[in-house]
C-alpha cells in the first residue's frame, strides 16, 4: 500500500523558515517522481516542486524559487521542503504526492496536481504578519 505522510507543517511569522517532511513507503521510491504542492482557501492547488531520486533531478515552480528547496534521501525514503523567508501568502495546506516516473522532470508536466496518482493527507503552514 502506498504511503505518503507528510509532517513539519506549523506557525510561523512572515520571515521565518519550515522545513516539511514526507515520509513514503509501499512502492519503489526510485521509480517515482515525488512532488510538493499547496493549497490555500478558495484557491486551486498549485505545484511547487518535484524531484526524481532516480538521478537526483529537481524542478520548481518559479514563484518560489529561491525560497523553496527540495531534496531527498533514497536510504529513508524521504523528501524535504525547505520553506525559507516565509510570506502570509504562502499559508496553506502543504502536500507530497507521488506518480511513477515517464517523463523528464523538465518543464511543467510533474508540476501539475492532475498528474499524480498518490497524496499525503497534507500539513498546515500558517504565516503570520
Amino acid at each position: 500500500e502506498v504511503q505518503l505522510v507528510e509532517s513539519g507543517g506549523g506557525l510561523v511569522q512572515a520571515g521565518g523558515s519550515l522545513r516539511l517532511s514526507c515520509a513514503a513507503s509501499g512502492f519503489r521510491f526510485n521509480d517515482f517522481v515525488i512532488g510538493w504542492f499547496r493549497q490555500a482557501p478558495g484557491k486551486e492547488r498549485e505545484g511547487i516542486a518535484c524531484t526524481s531520486s532516480a538521478d537526483g533531478g529537481r524542478n520548481s515552480a518559479g514563484a518560489v524559487k529561491g525560497r523553496f528547496t527540495i531534496s531527498s534521501d533514497n536510504a529513508k525514503n524521504t523528501v524535504w521542503l525547505q520553506l525559507n523567508n516565509l510570506k502570509p501568502e504562502d499559508t496553506a495546506v502543504y502536500y507530497c504526492a507521488a506518480v511513477f516516473r515517464v517523463l523528464t522532470l523538465s518543464g511543467s508536466w510533474y508540476l501539475r496536481p492532475s498528474k499524480y496518482d498518490y497524496w499525503g493527507e497534507g500539513t498546515q503552514v500558517t504565516v503570520s504578519s
